[in-house]
């Protein structure tokens, strides 16, 4: 399973969200997008989800917490207990044994982030 992570600022758009899927290695592939369960009904993450076809996975953010990322800020850390959203949605959605293609990379305008795992679990590959 190959799923994006994202984190971003409730006024992102749709275009800054697939400028950073872009800059984290695209949409080729993936199973999923994941992202925090209160933003999952994110008007421009729903405009994604339905450009790509891909299914939203809601992840609840106290299933971060203790998620090992490469990237890590102290904002993100002290109110999630990780260090990267992106990354540690990637990692959850992906499943077990899940590792990172590379770490979180930034739209251009700083309104969203996202991060691409690959899982074990219901590899297509």
């Amino acid at each position: 399973m190959k799923v994006a992570g994202f984190g971003f600022r409730r006024a992102a758009s749709t275009a800054s969200l697939r400028d950073a899927l872009a800059a984290a290695g695209g949409p080729q592939g993936l199973d999923a997008l994941a992202t925090l369960a209160h933003k999952a009904d994110a008007p421009a993450l729903q405009a994604l989800a339905a450009e790509t076809g891909l299914p939203i996975r809601a992840i609840a953010a106290e299933a971060l917490a203790d998620i090992d990322t490469p990237t890590r800020s102290a904002r993100i850390m002290a109110r999630f207990g990780t260090g990267s959203i992106a990354e540690a949605l990637a990692l959850a959605a992906a499943g077990a044994g899940a590792r990172l293609l590379g770490p979180r990379a930034c739209s251009t305008d700083a309104m969203a982030v996202a991060a691409i795992a690959h899982g074990m679990e219901g590899d297509r590959t």
